[in-house]
């Protein structure tokens, strides 16, 4: 493979490396992330890591599962930590692959501050988050200048699987335009209450993006109020997005793999709603 001239960094032994893999596709992995698969001794990957990634692995690198998926059997995280320890003291060349970016809602960040802990030596490769990437491959921009210039990226649970209390769900309603729900399926009638209670107009547009860059990406476009019987009437499963905002009425005109796949857009709709939104 022909590399851009830059210079790529050796993977010394007996470090950890904590590489962000995008959300999904494999085309948007970093060079600096196929650089790290191409001499890693061992990969510790997420659930969410696409197996075509791991494809890309050298003979005789050792491959180790450590997915994390709610509601589903998976490896305690201090487990996961003290392995990537175990091996990195081994002097491997230790891969710990996730899915998006490994400092956003990835505990990555964790992950970092136990191998300082433990005295080993790592880096940091960054990753397309879903909440970027995905948006982008649905057609919903996360900034436009006629409808917002914040965004707030905001996890749908905590440490214990419950609805965040630290987040201030009344500031975030009153303060962002733009909403970007990672993880935020299981309590989606919870959060849609307390972002409808705080203000948020119930005809508000909304999306889900289920599978995101994936060839099975599925988008389903709704309003805030109807979003949890959009939800179980189409049965919509993890891994998904959720966004509340303006920005989602853009996709009538720049849904790109829809249009690849024969939809036509229009600006036109997208006038409308502007019309509406300030008329």
């Amino acid at each position: 493979m022909k590399w851009p001239k830059c210079e790529l960094p050796m993977f010394e032994p007996g470090w950890v490396w904590l590489v962000g893999t995008g959300p999904g596709d494999p085309g948007l992995l970093t060079v600096h992330a196929v650089n790290a698969i191409n001499q890693a001794d061992v990969i510790v990957f997420d659930a969410l890591v696409n197996p075509a990634i791991l494809e890309l692995a050298p003979a005789g690198c050792v491959i180790e599962y450590a997915g994390k998926r709610g509601g589903k059997p998976s490896a305690k995280q201090r487990d996961i930590t003290f392995r990537l320890i175990e091996l990195a003291r081994k002097k491997k060349r230790v891969l710990r692959l996730k899915g998006g970016d490994p400092f956003i809602f990835g505990r990555g960040g964790e992950e970092a501050l136990a191998l300082v802990e433990a005295g080993i030596r790592f880096r940091v490769v960054p990753g397309i988050s879903a909440g970027v990437g995905g948006l982008a491959y649905a057609g919903i921009p996360l900034t436009h200048r006629d409808t917002n210039q914040t965004v707030t990226f905001v996890t749908g649970h905590d440490a214990r699987g419950l609805v965040p209390n630290a987040v201030d769900w009344s500031a975030v309603a009153k303060g962002s335009p733009v909403i970007v729900m990672y993880m935020a399926l299981k309590h989606h009638e919870a959060i849609v209450s307390k972002l409808l209670a705080a203000g948020r107009r119930p005809d508000e547009p909304a999306a889900i993006i289920c599978n995101a860059t994936l060839s099975d990406q599925s988008v389903v476009e709704t309003t805030l109020a109807s979003l949890p019987l959009v939800v179980a009437e189409n049965a919509i499963q993890p891994p998904a997005i959720i966004v509340v905002g303006a920005v989602v009425e853009l996709r009538a005109a720049l849904d790109w793999i829809g249009m690849m796949n024969g939809r036509s857009l229009t600006v036109d709709t997208w006038d409308m709603c502007r019309q509406r939104e300030t008329g």
